[in-house]
């Protein structure tokens, strides 16, 4: 059941974000400690050299191969395939998953293959250097890619992150993959100094002031949300936020009357699927008298930069900070 909810949620996140073609543990007590702490732990993953050793393991723990030279690539996921965007890799980039090409337009006219059923035989006939994959493609264990690393091709998967550490991991590692090992150090320190200053922001706001939040991801009627040990948890708390969820782990199914009875002071969405969701939300049976729905706080968050974790949750984290606390977060 856990890895069914768990495809439900990625194949959310996917849809989603293809719809929106923009390219762009329970919280500690203290918000501001926190997210302070995630940011500083998470500076280790910066301090790769330019000339740090070719990977041996992927993100997964499979050892792999890595050819001499590293000059195509098949991106099979759209935080996979943004990153590599962002490292300056878009002209290695032979072929991607048909979320990517969808979302980001550059990529628009590139062959574009399933991420759940990939044709692994057009696929193998493009001998592309290395195929970077996520956790999706793999995640009933059938091993679609098989033949292809049967074929000496080289494959690396790298999981969808859990936590901002891991983002800052996966950069890292998709940086040493292609080569790009000082811009991937460049981006890291980007996002760290970025997020450090979202954090000194959040600390200035008392406990007493900070507000209660819960985040869609899917909307009714299988309403879809993040608990403690996620990246979404963590930046909920970053901004200064308390996830109502949070006494859960992981992605989660909720119920209306859940969310109800949790009152939070806002609701965000980044459900990108429906013409209205934040008015959808505000219309909901049985949410007349949350918090969020009486005084209207209810704001959609960009779907690309919260759904896909990667160095541009900045943006998500910028905007919810600027919903929550608006005389804080000044634009």
């Amino acid at each position: 059941m856990k890895k069914l909810l768990s495809l439900v949620l990625t194949l959310a996140l996917a849809l989603s974000a293809a719809g929106c073609g923009s390219t762009s543990s329970a919280p500690a007590s203290e918000p501001d400690e926190s997210a302070s702490s995630v940011s500083s732990e998470s500076a280790s993953a910066s301090e790769s050299a330019p000339d740090a050793a070719v990977p041996s393991k992927d993100r997964a723990g499979n050892e792999f191969t890595l050819p001499e030279s590293v000059s195509t690539v098949i991106s099979m996921a759209p935080s996979i395939t943004q990153t590599l965007i962002d490292l300056g890799c878009k002209d290695m980039i032979v072929a991607a998953d048909t979320n990517s090409t969808t979302l980001i337009p550059e990529l628009a006219e590139l062959p574009a293959f399933d991420m759940m059923a990939p044709d692994v035989e057009k696929m193998g006939a493009m001998t592309p250097d290395v195929i970077l994959v996520s956790s999706l493609s793999m995640w009933d264990g059938s091993a679609p890619f098989k033949p292809l690393q049967d074929m000496g091709i080289t494959f690396v998967e790298i999981p969808t992150s859990a936590t901002i550490d891991d983002i800052y991991k996966d950069i890292e590692f998709i940086g040493s993959v292609v080569g790009k090992n000082a811009e991937a150090e460049k981006i890291n320190a980007d996002l760290k100094t970025r997020l450090d200053e979202i954090s000194a922001k959040a600390a200035a706001i008392p406990e007493a002031d900070r507000k209660t939040v819960y985040f869609e991801i899917a909307s009714a009627p299988s309403f879809y949300s993040t608990g403690a040990d996620t990246y979404l948890d963590e930046m909920i708390t970053m901004v200064g936020g308390k996830n109502v969820m949070a006494d859960q782990n992981g992605w989660l199914s909720v119920t209306a009357e859940n969310i109800a009875a949790a009152n939070p002071d806002v609701i965000f969405t980044n459900t990108n699927y429906l013409p209205d969701a934040v008015g959808d939300l505000l219309e909901q049976a049985g949410w007349e008298e949350v918090t969020a729905i009486v005084n209207k706080d209810v704001y959609y968050i960009d779907n690309t930069s919260s759904s896909l974790p990667n160095e541009n949750i900045v943006l998500a984290l910028e905007q919810m900070g600027q919903a929550l606390y608006p005389d804080v977060f000044t634009k």
